[in-house]
């Protein structure tokens, strides 16, 4: 079920794109993303009280909130960039780039959280950048 939902991420991550490459047409990039991020802030409630998960709130450590935090921020300041990056360039050219985040997920994951990065990873991975090069140059 991972799959599905990962692969769902990734139809409505290009159509973020799409939509933001149209909707930030002289519209200040900052602006555009805080009215992006209203919506999915209330979009993301609405399913927290759909869900009934509110409740789970109080029992969130310390630790958990720190992270959660700097995961927010980290997000913040992505949209940030990306929108002020599609305002500037080709949404075919920003996107790609944006997606070697995922290389980066990777190496941080190696560094960080020790998970090991097998051979297809690494060859994976190295097609990535260098996709992401062939499109962007």
């Amino acid at each position: 079920m991972w799959f599905v939902f990962a692969l769902l991420s990734a139809v409505f991550a290009a159509l973020t794109s799409i939509f933001a490459k149209v909707g930030i047409e002289d519209v200040n990039s900052n602006l555009a993303t805080a009215l992006r991020t209203v919506v999915v802030l209330a979009m993301v409630w609405g399913m927290v009280f759909i869900t009934n998960s509110q409740g789970g709130i109080a029992n969130i450590s310390k630790k958990s909130w720190i992270f959660l935090i700097l995961s927010g921020l980290a997000t913040g300041a992505s949209w940030l960039c990306y929108y002020r990056a599609l305002q500037m360039g080709k949404a075919s050219q920003v996107a790609p780039i944006d997606k070697l985040s995922v290389v980066i997920t990777v190496a941080l994951a190696v560094i960080f959280l020790h998970e090991q990065a097998d051979v297809k990873t690494i060859i994976g991975c190295a097609l990535i950048a260098a996709g992401t090069l062939v499109m962007v140059l």
